[in-house]
């Protein structure tokens, strides 16, 4: 793996747990040579996220659409600022330029793109893993809905296991193939967010 897609809110949320979390994940990511794939923008977790990495040395590449840009949320300091016109092509750019996808908590944007991939992979059209990254037990109730489409035959077990999702970022990135645990370490002492 070379590059992972984060998918995360444009506005920071009502916890600081999920700024710290996502300060982690790019510690993280950037500690094991892992660069990111992300929206673009300078404001919410989606700034904190592309800060951290590039702070700690590491590879941001943002996707973002010309109608977003112009509205002056763009970061102007990653590594690379791609920019589309429309919110289709930005998805398929940022599946193009990734290996696995990780959402940390976020709004109407977050899940569209974290359920499109997610789709993508249920219909066979990439094995890239998707993942969440349940700060603070944001996922808690999407999990649930998900676990009652799978018993109301809406959604076969196989798919619903597509789905990987963790409360720890360094087990996280573990179940993706992203990381080889090193002999004797846990990763507990990366940062649980229950």
């Amino acid at each position: 793996m070379r590059r992972i897609c984060v998918f995360c809110g444009s506005n920071a949320g009502s916890r600081t747990e999920y700024a710290e979390a996502a300060r982690t994940l790019a510690a993280i990511l950037v500690e094991r040579k892992l660069g990111i794939v992300y929206g673009g923008g300078k404001v919410g977790l989606m700034g904190v996220l592309a800060d951290a990495v590039l702070e700690h040395g590491g590879e941001v590449i943002g996707v973002i659409p010309q109608s977003l840009l112009d509205k002056e949320v763009g970061h102007g300091g990653v590594t690379e600022l791609i920019v589309v016109e429309t919110m289709h092509e930005r998805k398929a750019r940022m599946n193009d330029l990734s290996d696995a996808f990780v959402a940390l908590p976020g709004g109407f944007g977050t899940l569209d793109e974290f359920f499109e991939v997610l789709t993508w992979a249920q219909l066979g059209l990439h094995r890239k893993p998707c993942a969440l990254f349940n700060v603070a037990g944001y996922y808690d109730c999407m999990l649930a809905m998900l676990d009652h489409a799978v018993k109301e035959r809406f959604l076969r077990p196989e798919h619903r296991a597509l789905v990987i999702a963790d409360t720890d970022p360094f087990r996280l990135l573990q179940r993706l193939g992203a990381v080889v645990p090193a002999k004797g370490k846990s990763g507990a002492a990366n940062g649980n967010f229950l």
